[in-house]
C-alpha cells in the first residue's frame, strides 16, 4: 500500500508493511521555548472574537465524534482540523489524509506560525509532537458562515472559553455508569489495564468539567436527542437551569462512582 503524498513530501520516512513511523521532534527545544507563555497574535484573536465555536469533550465512548459528524452533516457547521506535525497514521488498513484528520505540517512551517501567534491554541504532546488549531480553520468557518465546532481533551475546552468567553463548551455524558461501563467493554476486548486507564482520565475530565462553570453537560442517552439538544444550545442557546441541574447531578454521580470503581478495581489491574 503506497503512502500519502503529504507523508513522504514532508516526512521523508519509508514505511515498510504499513507500519507507521513514532512521532519524532528535530526542533524539540525551539517548540518549546515557542509554547512557554504562549499569547496568540491580535490577529488571531480578532478572528476568535467573530467566529461561532463549539467545542465538545468527553470522557472515553460517550459518542461525541459521531454527534459531531451528524451536526457537520447540516451543513451549517464546520469540523475544526488540527493541526500537527507528526505523521499520518494508518488506521484500520487506511492512511489519515491531510486535510481530514489533521493537516500534516513540516516542523518548519508550524514552529513559523507559532512564533506569529498563528494558533488559537497549540501543546506539544508526549514530547514527540506538536499539534495546535490554527486561526486558518477558525477563518474558514468565519468565511463559510458556519459555527466552527471541535472535538477537544478537557484542557483544551478550558483554554478555548479562556481565549473567547461566549465559545460553548459542552461535555457530553453518558446515561449511567453501569451503560457507560458496558458500552466500553462492548467496543472491543478490552484488557483491564486499558479500563481502568481510559476510567483514570474520565476522573478528569468529569472532575475539571464540574469545576468550571463554562462547561454545559448533555447526556447522551437518546443519539438523535443528544445532537438536537447539541444544536439547540448552538445555534438557538436554549440551555434550561432544570435541565443544567440534572445534568450536573448526573455528572457528579458519574464522578463518583468511577472514583469507587477504580479503587476497587486497582489490584486487579496491577495483577493482570
Amino acid at each position: 500500500m503506497k503512502t500519502p503524498t503529504i507523508f513522504s513530501r514532508l516526512f521523508g520516512i519509508p514505511v515498510v508493511s504499513g507500519a507507521t513511523p513514532t512521532p519524532h521532534l528535530e526542533r524539540r527545544p525551539e517548540f518549546e521555548e515557542a509554547l512557554r507563555n504562549y499569547r496568540s497574535s491580535p490577529e488571531t484573536a480578532a478572528i476568535l472574537a467573530k467566529t461561532p465555536i463549539v467545542t465538545l469533550t468527553a470522557p472515553s465512548a460517550t459518542g461525541r465524534n459521531t454527534i459531531i459528524d451528524e451536526l457537520v452533516k447540516t451543513g451549517r457547521y464546520h469540523f475544526i482540523v488540527s493541526d500537527t506535525t507528526r505523521p499520518p497514521r494508518m488506521n484500520k488498513g487506511v492512511w489519515e489524509q491531510h486535510g481530514r484528520e489533521y493537516f500534516f505540517r513540516s516542523e518548519d512551517e508550524m514552529l513559523q506560525e507559532i512564533r506569529e501567534g498563528a494558533f488559537v491554541e497549540a501543546e506539544l504532546i508526549h514530547n514527540q509532537q506538536v499539534s495546535g488549531t490554527s486561526a486558518r480553520e477558525i477563518e474558514r468557518a468565519h468565511h463559510d458562515g458556519k459555527i466552527a465546532i471541535t472535538d477537544v481533551d478537557i484542557e483544551g475546552g478550558i483554554n478555548f472559553n479562556r481565549l473567547k468567553p461566549d465559545a460553548i463548551t459542552i461535555c457530553m455524558l453518558p446515561p449511567s455508569f453501569d451503560s457507560w461501563i458496558a458500552r466500553m467493554r462492548g467496543r472491543s476486548d478490552f484488557k483491564p489495564d486499558e479500563l481502568y486507564r481510559r476510567l483514570q482520565q474520565a476522573t478528569k475530565v468529569l472532575r475539571l468539567a464540574l469545576a468550571h462553570r463554562n462547561f454545559v453537560f448533555v447526556i447522551n442517552d437518546n443519539f438523535k436527542q443528544a445532537i438536537q439538544t447539541v444544536d439547540d444550545i448552538a445555534t438557538k442557546g436554549l440551555h434550561h437551569a432544570e435541565d443544567e441541574a440534572k445534568t450536573h447531578a448526573v455528572a457528579e454521580e458519574l464522578y463518583h462512582e468511577t472514583v469507587q470503581y477504580l479503587r476497587h478495581h486497582a489490584p486487579e489491574v496491577q495483577a493482570a
